[in-house]
């Protein structure tokens, strides 16, 4: 009985042993005229009808990739590490002017900085490499970054040092069409700036301590201070500098682990679960590789501010969870992370000046969407990864994994990065601006069945609060003793009353 082939990437694969992050879709021809797809764990697997078949040739099996796997930077790279380049370019030769070949050959070069020995195309249409209706893709003021040598319009948000790929899904589309920007005005124009004003400063207070929380890390008073001076500044200018991330991660972690360059040794993110052993959960690119890795990040950081085609929280998503999954110092990088989105998000006009989304707030309501974002690449990075810890717990990595780091589908991140983006604007900014509204409200109430101060006010309605709206007689005691039986009770419905606890 015939079985199923692999077909497109997965052909290559397995005829040339390599491992690589799984494509988000692989291919199969049956001995059938049927068509099935399988889908799991966000992976789809679909089986072709044998008329589908491409032939025995790599280059068949890489035209029929980008025509039904999609481009997929980081397998294509590994690919073009073993192919051969001159049976590559005589495939090439025989059809110069075919869509798939002018891809295959651009991404080659692109991909490998070797040219192949051909001539340069003379005549013929541009194409797209990337198609807008699948992919994000840059979109240029000046017009489109035309590759004379294919006739190629470039169109990839990244550089060769490191782009990714964002594919343009149903849930992405479906999200994108969300005008967070006129959400955020709106939000501001329905309070009073003096209201706004105030809740900004919870909001970075907020942030900050929901940054923290996500790493289970308790900071002192200076640690919390110094954080939500830099949260303040993040729409004063664009930080992502080398000299600039150096700068914030000084600032942000303890000064005995400050860093003057990238790290130069091997780190990883761990779990001690015995006093033997070790759970590894992710493991950074090589301390040689980072630099390269780096710059290549920054200089697609800057390419994404000059076009005009990649929203907002796409180029947040990319640069925020780029930089994470570089992990370029020894401590910070999470926290760094997390303040890159509110410094792009910003910097891109997402956010009116003077408001702040408490973004972390709403990954740390929601932890296991965003560890599924940070795991969508660590997992199966993981997987491919040979390493050993020696007794002082320092890592040796034996893998050659740089494509992988260089060439990333965010997909994943990117949807995460958007539904956190939403539900701070739909749920953990406006639950928070009605909390201080409910506040002013229930202020007046108290204040007139009693004239007390301030500070007993605060007090009341933050006991009132934590105790379903009642004060306990503990406190009713020790603390509100100066108060009748009826006053509290009538205080204690109207916090009741304008919080609804």
């Amino acid at each position: 009985m015939q079985q199923n082939r692999p077909a497109g990437y997965a052909f290559l694969l397995e005829k040339y042993k390599l491992d690589t992050i799984p494509n988000w879709h692989s291919s199969q021809v049956g001995p059938t005229g049927a068509r099935s797809e399988i889908i799991q764990d966000g992976l789809v697997e679909t089986t072709y009808p044998r008329s589908y078949w491409p032939g025995e040739g790599d280059e068949d099996h890489l035209e029929f990739a980008l025509k039904y796997d999609g481009i997929n930077l980081a397998t294509l790279a590994r690919i073009f590490e073993v192919i051969d380049a001159i049976s590559l370019r005589n495939w090439i030769a025989s059809k110069p002017t075919g869509k798939y070949a002018r891809k295959i050959w651009f991404l080659y070069e692109y991909l490998t900085g070797n040219q192949l020995p051909l001539p340069d195309l003379t005549q013929g249409n541009y194409i797209e490499l990337l198609e807008k209706n699948k992919y994000y893709t840059a979109k240029w003021l000046s017009g489109p970054e035309a590759i004379q040598r294919q006739r190629i319009n470039n169109n990839l948000p990244g550089t060769p040092k490191f782009c990714p790929i964002v594919r343009r899904t149903e849930k992405l589309v479906e999200m994108e069409h969300i005008d967070i920007a006129q959400r955020c005005r709106e939000i501001v124009t329905s309070y009073p700036p003096e209201l706004l004003k105030r809740a900004l400063s919870y909001l970075y207070g907020k942030e900050t301590r929901s940054s923290f929380e996500i790493e289970h890390i308790k900071p002192d008073s200076t640690r919390t201070d110094k954080f939500i001076a830099l949260l303040e500044t993040a729409e004063s200018r664009d930080f992502f500098e080398k000299a600039l991330l150096i700068e914030i991660q000084n600032s942000i972690v303890d000064p005995r682990y400050c860093n003057t360059d990238y790290r130069r040794n091997q780190n990883y993110v761990g779990q001690t679960v015995t006093p033997y052993q070790e759970k590894i959960h992710y493991i950074s690119p090589k301390p040689e590789n980072l630099t390269g890795l780096m710059n290549g990040l920054i200089s697609t950081h800057h390419k994404l501010k000059r076009q005009t085609g990649i929203p907002a929280v796409v180029h947040a998503a990319i640069i925020a969870y780029g930089f994470v999954f570089l992990h370029p110092f020894e401590d910070g990088n999470g926290r760094i992370h997390r303040f890159l989105i509110h410094n792009i998000l910003a910097q891109r006009g997402l956010v009116p000046e003077g408001l702040m989304l408490p973004v972390s707030a709403a990954m740390l309501s929601n932890r296991i969407l965003y560890d599924r974002s940070l795991e969508a690449f660590s997992a199966p990075l993981l997987k491919l990864i040979d390493y050993k810890l020696d007794e002082s717990a320092e890592m040796t990595v034996f893998s050659q994994t740089e494509i992988c780091y260089r060439y990333i589908d965010m997909t994943a991140q990117v949807e995460a990065l958007y539904e956190f983006v939403i539900k701070t604007v739909d749920e953990e900014l406006k639950k928070e601006l009605d909390f201080l509204v409910g506040y002013d409200r229930t202020k007046k109430a108290l204040q007139e069945i009693v004239d007390m101060p301030d500070r007993q006010i605060d007090l009341f309605i933050r006991l009132c609060l934590q105790n379903s709206g009642r004060i306990s007689a503990t406190k009713r005691e020790s603390i509100f003793n100066a108060l009748s039986n009826e006053e509290i009770e009538r205080m204690e419905a109207a916090v009741r009353m304008n919080y609804a606890t």
